[in-house]
């Protein structure tokens, strides 16, 4: 899939751009404290954390500074993306986040062999359904059994929004591109379910938005 089938974690319309190659997400700003405390209750202490459409690179430089015993891998398809999150990194001196990597997240195969654990904010209502399952079959993949895998957004619960900005949201993402929208939390974790990935725990989030839990299992499935 192309870097401009879908956005990255953090390139809403709006965002800044520093005289260097960091970019700035209001979002990812606002978003970044209560999901840093989510992390680091859920996440390993230690070993190689994937991050896939990480963005600006704000959130990679804040999760790796409050946890600096793993390795903060981000990735992004945007080549600007990529820049930004190497610029924030060096910044901060944050020395735990690596080089980003390309990773195109509906490819078949993916630029690394192996994490502990994966991190996606922000990408499932802004891309087509195949970003979704490319997503788990690549947690397939590469991630042994018990690595959790957390998923932040909106989504929908039982098919009904959990707002009435979050539909307005999602009408106008699907005005955008009829293969954007707001997913629900039973499809996501269906199509996660096989591929070995179990949902573990529902944290509701500020802004109408919630994170998704969940842990790879012994059975791949699919």
């Amino acid at each position: 899939m192309s870097s401009n089938v879908y956005q990255s974690a953090d390139s809403k319309p709006g965002f800044t751009e520093a005289e260097d190659a960091r970019r700035s997400a209001p979002a990812a700003l606002r978003n970044r404290e209560p999901i840093r405390e989510v992390l680091v209750r859920v996440l390993p202490t230690t070993g190689t954390v994937l991050e896939i459409a990480a963005g600006t690179g704000e959130h990679a430089v804040a999760f790796a500074a409050a946890l600096p015993g793993v390795t903060w891998l981000p990735s992004d398809p945007e080549p600007g993306m990529r820049a930004s999150i190497a610029a924030h990194a060096a910044a901060e001196g944050v020395a735990n986040v690596a080089e980003p990597l390309d990773l195109d997240v509906s490819a078949d195969t993916w630029p690394v062999e192996r994490a502990d654990a994966l991190v996606c904010i922000n990408l499932l209502h802004i891309s087509p359904w195949a970003a979704t399952q490319g997503l788990f079959a690549g947690c397939a993949r590469i991630l042994p059994p018990g690595a959790p895998v957390v998923v932040y957004g909106p989504f929908t619960r039982d098919g009904a929004h959990t707002s009435e900005s979050n539909a307005k949201f999602d009408a106008q993402l699907r005005s955008k591109n009829p293969e954007w929208g707001i997913r629900d939390v039973a499809e996501v974790a269906g199509d996660a379910q096989r591929h070995g990935v179990a949902l573990d725990e529902v944290v509701e989030m500020p802004a109408n938005n919630l994170i998704l839990v969940m842990r790879m299992t012994s059975d791949r499935r699919a």
